[in-house]
Parts: structure tokens; sequence; C-alpha cells
């Protein structure tokens, strides 16, 4: 047990590479309810949001929703997050929204202080709990579970509200391991229960460390590390959220302007080490004198494709996949490559 962002989390339950391998070949459990949950009520919520990230929402449907990051007048992102549009509620908008734990305080002072009057923000983090149910099975576990919904309804990004146990249950088709299955958040009260009933059906706990080497197989960014508010969605290989052609203007915006039409001077690019190198955390990319010239923000060995990988800044000229990469490790140069995102997909 570790302590992580003012909770007791477990790192690892029977063995980090039992747990990882459980996830990609069966049904993995995480207890995430560390996580920031708000849910928002009012009118015009989605423009509102749309207003301080820089991803379209406009065409956000209820019963999904959209990955995006949250960003500063730098365009500096504040956290990423979810955004879950739960559509009409006793005919106000109705919107829920899932951040990180660290940030969870900086994030709803900030939406509060950007929100117009109307929009009401309830923190539910400390009253529910959230359960990450993962892996190829973990449809088909949960759903035993859940005789009132069909779960095969909610495509990717998609969520439903049902029952569980008596009590009401929010269930997105959402994840941080690469692989399908659900993030289920029900009241305090029968999150013990749910965990218990899972792990009965089959499902294997997992800690904070197989939960890092599954989302960095997966090249999905850890908050703090791979990106913070000194980082821009551009500047971290987020392109893909960017909309500067489909929306008008939006907290940031004038700097990704400039970015993309000038480029930007670093990318964050997926690395594969030589050997059993790893690459880790803080560890500087140099060049042929030994110069830092960037830095690794998370590496590990990969228990799927049993190699080193990480991801790293870099200058742009050297972000094209199969770039030679140095990194010093314990005061040793050591080779690697540029490659393509993510290392690992799921084939389900």
């Amino acid at each position: 047990m570790v302590p992580f962002a003012g909770w007791e989390m477990p790192v690892q339950f029977q063995g980090l590479i039992q747990e990882h391998e459980a996830v990609r070949n069966g049904v993995g459990l995480f207890d995430i309810s560390h996580m920031g949950k708000f849910f928002l009520s009012g009118q015009g919520i989605l423009e509102a949001l749309s207003a301080l990230v820089p991803t379209d929402l406009s065409k956000l449907q209820p019963g999904q929703a959209q990955y995006t990051v949250l960003l500063n007048e730098k365009a500096g992102i504040i956290d990423d997050l979810i955004i879950y549009n739960q559509g009409q509620k006793d005919g106000q908008d109705a919107v829920a929204l899932i951040v990180n734990a660290a940030t969870k305080d900086k994030d709803r002072d900030w939406l509060l202080s950007h929100f117009p009057d109307g929009i009401a923000l309830q923190d539910c983090s400390e009253s529910h709990v959230l359960i990450a149910v993962q892996g190829p099975q973990a449809v088909a576990m949960l759903q035993t579970l859940v005789p009132d919904a069909d779960l095969s309804s909610a495509g990717r990004f998609g969520h439903l509200e049902t029952e569980m146990m008596g009590h009401p249950a929010f269930l997105a088709r959402t994840g941080y391991t690469g692989e399908d299955g659900f993030e289920v958040m029900v009241p305090q009260a029968i999150g013990e229960d749910l965990w218990k009933a899972l792990v009965e059906a089959g499902a294997v706990p997992c800690g904070l460390g197989a939960r890092d080497t599954l989302r960095l197989e997966a090249a999905m960014s850890l908050y703090g590390n791979d990106i913070d508010d000194g980082t821009t969605p551009l500047e971290a290989g987020l392109g893909w959220l960017v909309h500067l052609d489909r929306k008008g203007d939006f907290t940031g915006r004038s700097i990704l302007e400039e970015q993309k039409a000038k480029g930007v001077t670093r990318r964050l690019v997926a690395l594969e080490m030589e050997g059993r190198n790893i690459a880790r955390h803080g560890y500087p990319v140099v060049d042929d004198r030994g110069e830092t010239i960037g830095e690794v923000t998370s590496g590990t060995w990969s228990p799927t494709l049993q190699k080193a990988i990480a991801l790293a800044y870099v200058p742009k000229d050297l972000a094209k996949v199969g770039t030679p990469i140095t990194v010093q490790i314990r005061k040793k140069p050591q080779q690697g490559k540029v490659v393509k995102k993510p290392f690992y997909k799921s084939s389900s």
C-alpha cells in the first residue's frame, strides 16, 4: 500500500505480472474510487464546457462520452478528463465528469469560476465508489450482475444508468488499460459488496503497478508525468483533441493556433529501448555530445511485448517514427528508437 493523492492505494495484490496478464487475457478489477466524480446540472452545460476545452462537443449525444483536456490561458493542460452527456433530467441538462484525484479540487474551482450562473456542480467523490472492470471477458462477467440492462448496447465510450444490488449505478464503457470493459460508479454503501461479487465471479484484483504497465502499453498519458499545466495538447501528441476548424473560441485557442502555424518545438513520443534497458521517469534524452535535449516521462518493462518501452519529450525533428534516440540510464547512454503509438492494441 502507498499514499496517493490523499488515499491509501494498493501497488499490487498477488503480483504485477499476474494482474497485468489477467486484464490482457481475462478480467481485472481496479478500485479507482480516488478519481474525482462531478455531476453537473443546469442549462447549456456542454456549451459552457466547450469554452474550456479544445474539443468540439456539439455532436456529443446523450449516452456518449468524450475524452478531452481542460486548458488554462496558455493552453497548458489543467487536467485530462472524460465528459459524459446524460441528456435531460428534470428538465435540465445533466453531465457527469470524471477527473484525476490529484487535480480534483483545482478542477472544481476552475470550472465553478468559469461557469455561467445556473450550472450546479455536485461533487460525489466521497459518496460514491468507482470500480473498473477491464479485460476481454469483463463485459460478459459484469452483465451477470446487471440483469436489467443490456451492456452490449453501450458502444465504446458509451454509458448508461441502471440498478445494481438495489441501488442506482452508472456504467461507462471506458477504461485506462487498452482493453474492453466498464467503469462502474455506485454508492459507497454497496462498493464492498460489489467488489466481493466480482472477485467471486473470477475477476482478479489489480493494483497501481499493473494499472501503470497496462496504460503505458496503450500509450495513455498519466497526468503529472506525461502531461501537466506546462504542456499543450499539441506537444503531448493529443492533437486529435484539438478542433480549431470545428468550433469557436475557447481558453488557450490563440496559443494552439500559433503552435499549429509555427509547429511545436517538442513532441511526446513512444520509445522502444534496446535490450532490457528501462528508461524511467526523469531520465534525460541526450544528443551525441551527451547534452540533455529531452526527458523521459514514463517508462517500464512491457509484460505483453517483453520489451522496455517509454514515453518521452524530444525535439520535434527527432519525433519521426524510426528515429534513433539515446537515453542516459544510470550515467550510461542507452539506445532506443521512436515507434508508433500505441505500443499495444487489443484485438477484441
